[in-house]
């Protein structure tokens, strides 16, 4: 029997629902969505949905309602993850939709309980969709996700008390706990909320960190990161962060008065550490408050007259006179003069001469003495002349040969030859009343030649086998400690504080070096930069950027450490050199390169613009492709800033990766260090990773940096996911460029965490990725043994600079000091057939200097001490010997020193 085509739907319901009304059995028949369209009925009697159902967190235990609405509807039920809902869980309401075609409308609501979805929990999402049937056909529904809501207790990563320098930036970092939803996080500060659009110093990350651009005093108080969602809240620990100021000096004092009225005394002047203060723990100023200076007040001296002259002739006027000087002593500083008259008059006829007229022929005598008197002058004034111009010949005959025919002479003995006046004799004056010098200057040398050249290159040794001892002549005991502290070649003295970072001496005027282990920051003090008869405690000290307070501006950054020798205000006679690295590439289209001392009031001036130095100026520096050397008569506190002058400019940044010698977790950390090219920076790395036990696992790389505004980004890839699991959230990481370029901190570093799969894997392979956007960048391929690996740890193993930090006398040098004496002394005269210190310095590579070497009392002087502070400890003495003994001069003897002359 045939079935009218409009029973269709209604049969279908019928069906439909006696399936319902079973036994709650799951059943997985599908329903058919087809069925015959009512005659003449349009596509728009489908059922659309006025309501559909939503998704929704399911808190605790309670159930959550889901709604779904359509019209037209003539049947209207849910499926929940593929499967029907039993139709007593459904409430169904039918009414129409109030337009004029009155279309039927139904509305069905289910509740959906927690153990529902725990049942599917891990398996898949559960999720709900609402199906309803027209006589046209059917409609489903968008999903609705059914989820189970919580948040965990503990946070994956809270804040850490920190301790800050005014000015500095913070970073706390907070990853909440894991939840769903996924928390939202907030930051307190001493319980109260921070909210970055009332603080623009403030901002928080999308990661969730808290950031203070400029720490302030305010910002010195607890922080507490806070977890919430629908379900619960959640607070980390506490965060103490304390922002300290650094002490700072006040301005210097005037010099007080002399203590002593009449002779020697002193006089001293002082400061405070009030600008500013030091607060919350912060440092306490670095130098001495008080600053003490001899002074010599000169003592007056009264006039007194000398004795009387003879008297004089006895006049025409029948007198005769005598006269005396206010000379013995004259006068001086402030005394008094002389009281009296210095001419005295008498009569010398007893009153009986008679008082005539000059006659013609006494003019005429007068006449006669006036013309003899002014030929002799004119004698005179001619033999002088030519005096002078003899002499000015019998020294452009000698000017080099006095030294080309002759041997060094021994100390304080005199030549054997008298009748050759031109021996060169170096007998330095050692006979002050601080100091005096005995002992030889000349290595003693083992074996059977009585003499040794230069050009062999043994000459320049070192002083290795005669001892060199400084003898003080006072009788006081602080000279007989000094002797005892300068009674061995290699003097050195422990630091006061025991830092690493500081090397401290005594030295006189021969000199010495001041060097800090494993930073390639060192001080030369060469002969006679200390006047005689002066003995001064000199200072060498590397500071931590961030415990400096120096401002850059624009584009503008640190290209050096910072480096104080000291103490400020020394009198030097001559140029030290302070030498140090640093992490520039050099180029005067890029680079606006200035040399920076920080004043007595903390402020930090430019001194030096390189490039754009003055023979005159206080200051010098010779610039090489990874150091600096300054020269400068005035000690202080130093560093090299770079202005970049297009996005060409760049420096250098070493990268290091470390990770754990041992691991005893599934967690394994690889930390990327990306530093300043220079040796201090990495020997702080070191010392760091030696206390957090970690190891080198890849030879360093370096990358050149622009000034592009570009940050530096960090990955890691080719992870093997069966052995190794990356816990990355993100594809990489990335260091602002404003910390690399303007931050105070050498050495920033990320860490990438990975979790083994199972405690046996031991080998690692994968590859970490280091570049700047647009611009240069490296790839580290990765592949070891976590337990056994340790190819690359001798890669940085400490180089020791040539012994302890301070050096004093003959041992702190490698020419010894004769030969340096008639090195200097053959090759300052000019020469015109070109052999002196201008050939020197083109030899060594030094002639774009010659207008400040000549600038010098002694050029060849300076020379030979740039090439003392560039070389050692591990100069090449043959190369200097042959740069020398090439220089064309005629006496192959020149630098020729016997055995009996040492």
């Amino acid at each position: 029997m045939a079935v009218r085509p409009g029973l269709w739907p209604a049969i279908l319901g019928i069906v439909l629902a006696a399936w319902l009304r079973g036994s709650g059995a799951q059943q997985s028949a599908t329903v058919a969505t087809v069925a015959s369209p009512v005659p003449g009925a349009g596509p728009d009697l489908l059922p659309h949905f006025l309501v559909e159902p939503e998704d929704v967190y399911i808190v605790k235990n309670k159930p959550v309602l889901l709604v779904c609405k359509a019209v037209p509807a003539t049947q209207i039920f849910f499926k929940c993850n593929g499967e029907w809902v039993r139709q007593v869980d459904h409430v169904i309401e039918r009414s129409t939709d109030g337009s004029s075609a009155g279309l039927p409308a139904m509305e069905v609501r289910i509740n959906v309980s927690r153990q529902q979805v725990e049942k599917v929990f891990g398996l898949e999402e559960y999720w709900c969709q609402c199906v309803a049937w027209s006589s046209s056909g059917t409609t489903k529904s968008q999903k609705a996700y059914i989820r189970i809501a919580y948040l965990r207790k503990n946070f994956e990563q809270e804040p850490l008390a920190k301790e800050v320098s005014l000015e500095q930036g913070i970073v706390l970092p907070c990853r909440p706990p894991e939840g769903m939803p996924p928390a939202e996080v907030e930051w307190l500060r001493n319980e109260d909320l921070v909210d970055p659009s009332l603080d623009p110093n403030v901002y928080i990350t999308r990661e969730h960190s808290l950031v203070v651009r400029q720490a302030r005093l305010a910002d010195t108080a607890n922080y507490t990161c806070v977890a919430k969602n629908i379900v619960a809240r959640r607070r980390s620990a506490s965060a103490a962060v304390i922002v300290y100021v650094n002490g700072g000096w006040s301005t210097w004092t005037e010099w007080s008065i002399c203590s002593a009225s009449c002779g020697r005394g002193w006089q001293k002047r002082s400061r405070s550490c009030t600008n500013p203060a030091p607060l919350n723990g912060g440092a306490f100023c670095e130098g001495q408050n008080v600053q003490k200076t001899a002074c010599a007040t000169l003592c007056p001296v009264d006039g007194s007259w000398s004795s009387w002259s003879k008297w004089s002739a006895c006049g025409l006027d029948c007198t005769h006179w005598r006269s005396r000087e206010c000379s013995d002593p004259a006068p001086r500083n402030g005394g008094e003069e002389c009281r009296g008259a210095d001419l005295d008059t008498r009569n010398c006829t007893s009153d009986l001469c008679l008082h005539t007229a000059s006659g013609p022929e006494d003019v005429a005598l007068y006449i006669g003495l006036v013309a003899v008197a002014v030929c002799l002058i004119l004698l005179l004034l001619v033999l002088i002349l030519i005096y002078c111009r003899k002499k000015e010949g019998l020294d452009s005959d000698v000017a080099d040969s006095s030294i080309l025919t002759s041997g060094f002479q021994p100390v304080s003995i005199k030549p054997n030859k008298a009748d050759n006046p031109h021996l060169l004799t170096i007998q330095p004056d050692l006979s002050t009343t601080t100091t005096t010098y005995q002992g030889s200057l000349c290595p003693r040398q083992d074996g059977p030649s009585p003499k040794f050249q230069l050009s062999n290159g043994h000459l320049l040794s070192p002083l290795g086998g005669g001892r060199h001892t400084l003898h003080h002549s006072s009788p006081t005991s602080e000279a007989e400690d000094f002797v005892s502290r300068l009674s061995t070649q290699n003097y050195f003295r422990s630091l006061p504080r025991g830092t690493s970072n500081m090397a401290y001496g005594t030295f006189n005027f021969l000199g010495g070096r001041l060097m800090i282990p494993n930073t390639g920051i060192s001080l030369l003090i060469p002969p006679d930069a200390i006047p005689r008869g002066k003995i001064y405690e000199i200072y060498l000290t590397l500071h931590k950027p961030e415990d400096v307070r120096l401002s850059l501006a624009g584009c503008q950054t640190l290209l050096s450490p910072i480096v104080s020798c000291g103490p400020p205000g020394v009198l030097l006679t001559r140029p030290v050199i302070l030498a140090m690295d640093h992490c520039g590439e050099p180029s005067p289209d890029s680079w606006s390169l200035h040399l920076k001392k920080q004043s007595c009031e903390g402020s930090w001036e430019d001194v030096l613009h390189l490039g754009e130095e003055s023979p005159s100026h206080l200051y010098y520096c010779q610039l090489e492709a990874g150091a600096c050397y300054v020269f400068t008569e005035q000690l202080g506190r130093f560093a090299l800033v770079g202005e970049a002058l297009s996005v060409a400019a760049t420096k250098r940044l070493k990268l290091l990766l470390f990770a754990p010698v041992a691991c005893t977790s599934l967690e394994y950390n690889i930390r990327v260090y990306c530093l300043h090219d220079t040796h201090d920076a990495l020997k702080e790395v070191v010392q760091l990773e030696k206390q957090l036990g970690g190891q080198l696992i890849q030879e360093p790389r370096i990358l050149h940096f622009k000034d592009s505004y570009h940050n530096l980004r960090l990955s890691i890839h080719d992870v093997p996911s069966s052995l190794w699991k990356s816990k990355l959230l993100v594809s990489y990481q990335e260091v602002p460029f404003y910390h690399i370029w303007n931050g105070t901190q050498q050495h920033l570093h990320c860490t990438f965490t990975l979790e083994r799969i199972n405690a046996s894997t031991t080998d690692l392979a994968c590859k970490v990725w280091v570049w700047q956007v647009e611009g240069d960048g490296q790839s580290f391929n990765i592949n070891f043994n976590i337990t056994k690996d340790t190819r690359f740890a001798e890669l940085l193993a400490l180089e020791s600079e040539g012994g302890v930090p301070a050096l004093v006398g003959p041992s702190a040098f490698k020419i010894p000091f004769l030969i340096r004496q008639k090195i200097i002394t053959s090759l300052d005269p000019p020469c015109s057939r070109g052999a002196d210190w201008r050939t020197l310095a083109q030899k060594l590579h030094l002639d774009s200097h010659l207008s400040f070497f000549a600038s010098k009392p002694s050029p060849t002087a300076m020379i030979l001490n740039l090439w003392e502070a560039r070389h050692f400890p591990n100069g090449n003495l043959g190369q200097l010997a042959a740069a020398v003994a090439g220089l064309g001069q005629p006496d192959a003897g020149l630098f020729t020193v016997s055995e009996a002359e040492c």
